[in-house]
This record gives C-alpha cells, sequence and structure tokens, in this order.
C-alpha cells in the first residue's frame, strides 16, 4: 500500500493579471467543490500529472489525524486513490499556513506510517508516503519552482548507491531503496514564471493565477474550468468565498506587519548589543591602566558595578 500526502498552504493573496475568467482558488476549491464525488476528476487530473501516474480517487476517508483539532475539519481532507499499478494511496490534503513547514511535513508523513501499521504486522507492511506541498509562501532558498526530495544511501568511500537484493525486492514489491522511504513535493507556487511549458506548468499557473488559458491540455483542467467559475457560485457560496478572501488579505497584511515589526525590534536590538560591545570594550581598556575606581568606570561607560567588577575579575583572571 502507497500513502500520499498532498498539502496546500495558501497565505498570501494572489493577483493575476490580464485574467479572461476569474476562478476559485484551488484551497476552496478543496475545502468545498472538491470533496464533492463529481468533481473528483479535477483532484485527479492535478495529481496525475504531477506523479506522471494515473491517479483515481475512491473515496472520501475520516482519519485520526482529521479529529485532532477543530480547525482540521475545515483545513484537511484525506482521500484513498488507485495508482496505474493499482496500489492504493492516502492522499492527505492539507491547506494552512505553518511557519515550521518543513518540519510539519516530515512529522506528518511519520505519522500516516504509524497510524496505519497495524499492531503485530511486520515493518515490511509500512506504507509508502508520498507528500505533495502546495506552497504560496517562500520556503527555503532555491531557484526552481518545484522541488522533489527521496532517500537514498551512498557509499562514504565508493559513493555507490545501495540497492535491495533479489529477496528484498520480492518482499517489498519495490526495485529501488528510495521508493520505500516517504517522498516529498514542494510547489513553491510564487516562484512560477507563469511561462507554461507542459501540462504539469498548465496547473501550476492555474494554482498561481486562479486562470485557465483556452490553449491548456492539462488533464482536469477543462472541467476545473467550468466547475470553478466564480460567476457560478449560489449567493450564499459567492459571499462566503468574498469574505475567504478577505480573510487572505487580513492574514497577508497581519504578517508583513509582524514580519516588519520584527525586523525593526531585530535592527534596535542590535543596535543595543553593537553599544553594549563597545562599552565592554572600553572598560576593559579602562581597567588595564589601573588608574580608575570601579564606580567610576561604571559611570563613564553606563555599565552596572557587578559588570565593570565581573570584567575586571576576567582581567585579573
Amino acid at each position: 500500500m502507497i500513502h500520499s500526502c498532498l498539502r496546500c498552504s495558501p497565505w498570501t493573496d494572489r493577483i493575476a493579471t490580464n485574467m479572461a475568467r476569474k476562478l476559485i482558488s484551488f484551497d476552496w476549491a478543496m475545502k468545498k467543490l472538491l470533496r464533492s464525488k463529481a468533481n473528483f476528476d479535477i483532484l485527479e487530473g492535478f495529481l496525475s500529472e504531477l506523479l506522471k501516474d494515473d491517479i483515481h480517487i475512491l473515496e472520501i476517508l475520516e482519519s485520526e489525524g482529521n479529529q485532532e483539532e477543530q480547525r482540521d475539519e475545515f483545513n484537511r481532507v484525506d482521500l484513498k486513490v488507485r495508482n496505474r499499478k493499482d496500489e492504493f494511496l492516502i492522499i492527505e490534503v492539507q491547506y494552512d499556513r505553518e511557519l515550521d513547514y518543513l518540519q510539519r511535513i516530515l512529522f506528518g508523513t511519520s505519522k500516516v506510517i504509524t497510524e496505519h501499521l497495524q499492531e503485530g504486522d511486520p515493518y515490511s507492511a509500512v506504507v509508502k508516503v508520498i507528500s505533495v506541498n502546495i506552497l504560496y509562501f517562500d520556503l527555503g532558498q532555491g531557484t526552481d519552482y518545484i522541488y522533489h526530495g527521496s532517500t537514498s544511501f551512498r557509499g562514504i568511500h565508493n559513493q555507490d548507491i545501495l540497492r535491495l537484493s533479489e529477496n528484498q525486492q520480492a518482499l517489498y514489491h519495490k526495485e529501488e531503496v528510495f521508493r520505500i522511504f516517504p517522498e516529498y513535493y514542494l510547489i513553491k507556487v510564487n516562484s512560477f514564471n507563469d511561462v507554461a511549458k507542459d501540462t504539469l506548468d498548465e496547473w501550476i499557473y492555474f494554482l498561481k493565477n486562479e486562470e485557465i488559458k483556452e490553449e491548456f491540455q492539462a488533464r482536469g483542467l477543462r472541467k476545473a474550468n467550468h466547475e470553478l467559475d466564480i460567476m457560478k457560485l449560489p449567493d450564499d457560496e459567492r459571499r462566503a468565498y468574498e469574505r475567504h478572501r478577505e480573510n487572505l488579505h487580513y492574514q497577508a497584511s497581519m504578517f508583513e506587519s509582524s514580519y516588519t515589526a520584527a525586523i525593526l525590534e531585530g535592527k534596535r536590538e542590535g543596535i543595543k548589543e553593537g553599544e553594549k560591545k563597545k562599552a565592554v570594550n572600553i572598560a576593559r581598556k579602562l581597567l588595564k591602566t589601573g588608574s580608575f575606581e570601579l564606580k567610576t568606570i561604571a559611570e563613564m561607560t553606563e555599565l552596572t558595578e557587578e559588570e565593570v567588577r565581573d570584567l575586571q575579575a576576567e582581567h585579573e583572571g
């Protein structure tokens, strides 16, 4: 069995330019419309293009993880799917801002593994996890907009890659070691340059701009173009969606304000730290002369007498 984890994390507003028609943002679609079986083929299309596989969603699941926090009811959904090899995958869909995101996705994959290993099962029954993360914030440093991570073991001396033996291949039904361990896809949407060179890029274009161009051919996009039209939403749903967008604006503004305040505070602390170091250096020089009392040095440098006394002990030691 293979399990796949999909996380979508929007917290900044995406403003599309030169759009022919405004569509519902992907995070809202997954929260609402894509939970309907009639619209499964939209998400199937995205996963099939990304994983270069043929993904079919079988059902929505309720997992232990979804019940941990009240907000998870709105921000997460688990999907049971089947791939081209008739292997089963569990796709955990999550859309939320995480400041410690790399650790969060590591924790998430580990949790999926432990949740699906029954008591008494051999370790060969450990599930395969694929974590797909759609990021609307800057995570790490890099020039690409899609990153793939996997685990391999390289020899320290000979630099060869560790491979599975024939018996292990038969046991795990895998040919390579990395296919046993979790894999991660990080899609940095805001780093995409809006030039769609292939069908996966067409999906990334939609994720970023909420627009699907007429010439796009990626699987699932035609259905998305039809179903995710804002104007087709009922009035109450459209108002709810508008509130959602306003909330994204608010979150982005709050983050920007907090970030700016943190920078300014950091600069102030840096200045204070620099002034303190300068005062300490002056105090050390005055102590070396042996011509000034501790109280006088403290007054001249604005250090405390205790701090000057510690410097004196350091000097005499």
